[in-house]
This record gives structure tokens, sequence and C-alpha cells, in this order.
């Protein structure tokens, strides 16, 4: 199911995306107006076949939100690089147009930037791609009997259980006391104050004489 619903939103969005192309053909780009209508359609199929990924469940099915991390560390670069590449070959001069072209002869990437002219359409579908790239999804939420939200225990793999110190205890377990074994907590018998058989009194013989007895006697 996961991979039947992932394919059909995924066909959709490259449908959505050759759709946003061929209207882009339909605009005359002779104009800075055209110019910038047709690389932003471009643009924007890119950015629907990013999003058919999210919406195909390609994370965490949840709502859509945006990773700073990747807005600054991935989408920026892309987008001064490749924006520079397409501000630079706009057909008409303008104030931003001139610049590029200086900055590119001043630090040496202006043969580089010339090179890249017939891929303008690569670099601005790529801008729109990597923006989508910077949303992912949260995923659902849990929520217990009363609302509240919860976090579901996260598995080891191969499912096991979580180790025993991370499982919750109820109230009723933590006040259980700890069972002994009947053996080990019954008290040791008190010591017998009956004297032996055997036992005979200091200063008498095994009959219970005494010496003045025995020399009455």
């Amino acid at each position: 199911m996961y991979g039947l619903t992932r394919g059909t939103v995924t066909l959709l969005g490259a449908a959505g995306a050759g759709l946003l192309v061929w209207l882009a053909t339909q605009v005359d780009d002779g104009s800075t107006g055209g110019y910038w209508a047709v690389y932003g359609l471009i643009a924007a199929a890119g950015l629907l076949m990013a999003f058919s990924q999210i919406l195909g469940g390609w994370t965490k099915w949840g709502w859509p939100r945006m990773s700073l991390n990747v807005f600054l560390l991935a989408f920026l670069p892309v987008l001064v690089a490749a924006g520079w590449v397409v501000i630079a070959h706009q057909p008409h001069g303008n104030w931003f147009r001139a610049h590029v072209l200086n900055w590119s002869s001043d630090i040496g990437i202006l043969g580089l930037v010339r090179d890249l002219a017939e891929y303008v359409a690569v670099l601005a579908f790529g801008v729109g791609l990597v923006f989508g790239f910077t949303f992912d999804t949260s995923g659902p939420a849990a929520y217990g009997p009363f609302g509240r939200r919860r976090r579901a225990a996260a598995l080891p793999a191969g499912g096991a259980a979580p180790p025993t110190e991370d499982r919750p205890t109820t109230a009723r377990s933590a006040r259980r006391p700890p069972r002994t074994s009947p053996i080990a907590s019954a008290s040791p018998p008190a010591p017998s104050r009956r004297r032996p058989a055997s036992f005979v009194p200091p200063g008498r013989d095994e009959a219970g004489w005494t010496d003045a007895d025995t020399k009455l006697a």
C-alpha cells in the first residue's frame, strides 16, 4: 500500500511538472518579464516534484515543516550559484545583470557563466527541487486518554522490547514492596533455656552429692 501510494503520487507530480514545463514553452522569453516567468514555471516544476515525495509518504505522514539547517546549508548556496547564472543571462541589460557580469569578470568566472547559458532551465529546475527538499514531515502525534501528547517508546533494531529501566512503571508497582523468600525472611530460633540432661552443678558429683555429704556418709 505504501509503495502504491508513493508511486501514484510521484506519477501525478511528474505529470504536473510536465504541465508546468509545457506552459513555460508557451511564454515568450524575449522580454525580461517573460524570461522570469519561463524560469519561474520551471522552478515550480522542480518544487512540485519534491512535494510529491512528501505527499506520497516519503517520510512520516505528518504536516510539512521547513528544516532550517537544510535551508541555510543547502538551499541558499544553490540559490546563489544558480541565481547568479540566471541573472547574468537576462535578455536585456539592467542594473543586476551588469553587476553580476562585472563581478564574474573580476573573480575570473565569466567564462563559466557564459558556458552555462544553455542550461539555465536545468538550474532553475534544481532551485525549485532543492527548495522542496527543505521541507520534511514531523509525523502524526499520538495522544493519550486525556488529550495529552505522548511519545511512543522507540524499539531497537529487530523489534526487541525496550530495556527494563526504560519501561513505564505504574503507581501500584512503585508502592509494592519487594518480595522476599520465606526461608530467608524467617527469624532464627531463640536459644533454649532448658539445661541439658548431663548438666552437673559445680561442687556436686553425678549423683548430686557434695564432698561434705560424702565425708558424713
